[in-house]
């Protein structure tokens, strides 16, 4: 299995080495040479499996020589060892063909930890072969950051930096990045959007010398094995709600783009979807652009939904490099057109994602409303950002089964749930105390060299 970068012009490498780059050397983003597929009787054979060994057999054909099968099983039996419930992501009935799978029962209460805890397992494990350390660099809009701040705290091979927006995520999402106390962590609170974050991430990865230097890493959603992972569970989904034999639609709420860039490659693989609905927030850029045509950027406009504040989805060019007839040449020509504030998508490849992608929007008083009926009419309290997907989702209802992510615990983001319905979502019992403990993080302006120092300080530390 090798994998290559979507500008066309990096080394092609095995799945090891395109987990431990993150970002290709040419600023473009790992994808498989094929994604490797399944027969309808061979996706059939994976009902009824636990989590865990449905993750081994989904997984497995992109891996190539990385791991042993016993040690691959048992890596992922540490990463999913910390969830809250027996299957994972259990589904949940919201009304007639729709359905909520639970994405929050993880370390970290996010969809995230679904591949954080399995990355941080498989990463250590290579470290530990090689006897080698890195610094890994990430941009969190909230979730992402406590996800690899659970994952990677306290491991010997790894030192951790987050940048995320100060004042940008809830204090929930705050306090879990900011409450580890294990030196190998740090939580950067840099001024700015989410955008600003993550512009500085790649920056740093396109400055060799410091990428070489520090042993840069990424475990953003630039990385490969964070998509992996999450294509497990749109195979336990379809698999419950009868698939393959049926098939099933996802509606997924995304800033960045990598969810339901899983859902496109296990429809790649063979799993048969009907629909792949792209739910956003005000910052609708992802819903503009399949309707219209042109990716154009105008500014995030804060929210109560802040995960998807997002106007550079990163994963979208994953999308582009397949609609685009994986052309390399071109899709590094759409990036360059980006830096000048967005591009236009030829007709082309416009009916290529069009034909593999709907879209839809939700603004902030549709969210409120929205987690306002889902408890008034089922009881069941739904976060910002899964409210925006269930929204969307009820505008492409159709024959087929429709399943909503449901991304995040309601009670990370409590003060935009009690506004929406009058009562204030607890945290579960093993983070009651998260509000007592002590938050260690640094300030930092929008300026790569000053973060670039502080990391080589911490490291040298």
């Amino acid at each position: 299995m090798r994998y290559i970068s979507t500008r066309g012009q990096a080394p092609v490498l095995s799945f090891a080495e395109a987990m431990m780059t993150g970002l290709a050397r040419d600023g473009g983003l790992y994808v498989p040479e094929a994604v490797p597929t399944m027969t309808e009787t061979e996706i059939a054979a994976l009902a009824g499996l636990h989590y865990e060994e449905l993750a081994f057999r989904v997984m497995w054909p992109f891996l190539g020589d990385t791991f042993a099968e016993d040690e691959f099983r048992s890596l992922l039996a540490k990463a999913y060892a910390p969830f809250g419930h027996a299957a994972r992501a259990p589904l949940v009935q919201l009304g007639p063909n729709h359905f909520l799978m639970e994405l929050f029962h993880g370390p970290t209460l996010a969809f995230k930890d679904f591949a954080m805890q399995l990355i941080g397992q498989m990463m250590q494990a290579v470290l530990s072969k090689s006897g080698e350390r890195i610094t890994i660099v990430g941009a969190t809009s909230g979730d992402t950051g406590s996800a690899a701040m659970e994952a990677f705290r306290g491991l010997s091979n790894v030192d951790l930096f987050i940048l995320f927006p100060h004042g940008r995520v809830s204090e929930v999402q705050r306090r879990q990045m900011t409450t580890p106390s294990e030196a190998n962590v740090h939580a950067i609170a840099m001024s700015g959007d989410f955008d600003d974050c993550q512009a500085r991430v790649k920056d740093m990865f396109n400055d060799f010398d410091f990428r070489d230097g520090v042993r840069l890493a990424g475990v953003n959603s630039i990385n490969w094995a964070r998509v992996l992972a999450q294509v497990v569970y749109f195979f336990h989904a379809s698999l419950a709600l009868g698939g393959p034999q049926r098939k099933v639609s996802f509606t997924v709420p995304t800033g960045n783009f990598g969810d339901i860039f899983a859902g496109y490659i296990a429809q790649k693989m063979g799993l048969p979807i009907e629909k792949l609905v792209i739910a956003t927030n005000q910052n609708d850029i992802l819903d503009r652009a399949i309707k219209s045509g042109a990716y154009v950027t105008d500014g995030v406009k804060p929210s109560i939904s802040p995960s998807m504040d997002i106007q550079v989805s990163s994963n979208f060019e994953r999308a582009l490099f397949d609609a685009y007839g994986r052309d390399g040449a071109a899709v590094s020509a759409l990036m360059a057109e980006l830096k000048s504030g967005g591009f236009h998508i030829s007709q082309g490849a416009l009916e290529m994602l069009r034909s593999t992608f709907a879209s839809g929007r939700c603004d902030e008083a549709e969210t409120r409303d929205t987690i306002r009926h889902a408890f008034t009419a089922t009881g069941e309290i739904l976060c910002p950002h899964s409210a925006v997907g269930v929204k969307v989702a009820e505008e492409h209802l159709g024959a087929a089964p429709m399943v909503t992510l449901a991304t995040a615990h309601p009670a990370k983001f409590p003060d935009a749930v009690e506004a929406a319905m009058g009562t204030r979502p607890a945290l579960p019992p093993r983070m009651a105390d998260l509000f007592d403990r002590e938050e260690r993080m640094t300030r930092l302006p929008n300026d790569l060299s000053l973060l670039q120092n502080f990391i080589r300080e911490r490291i040298a530390n």
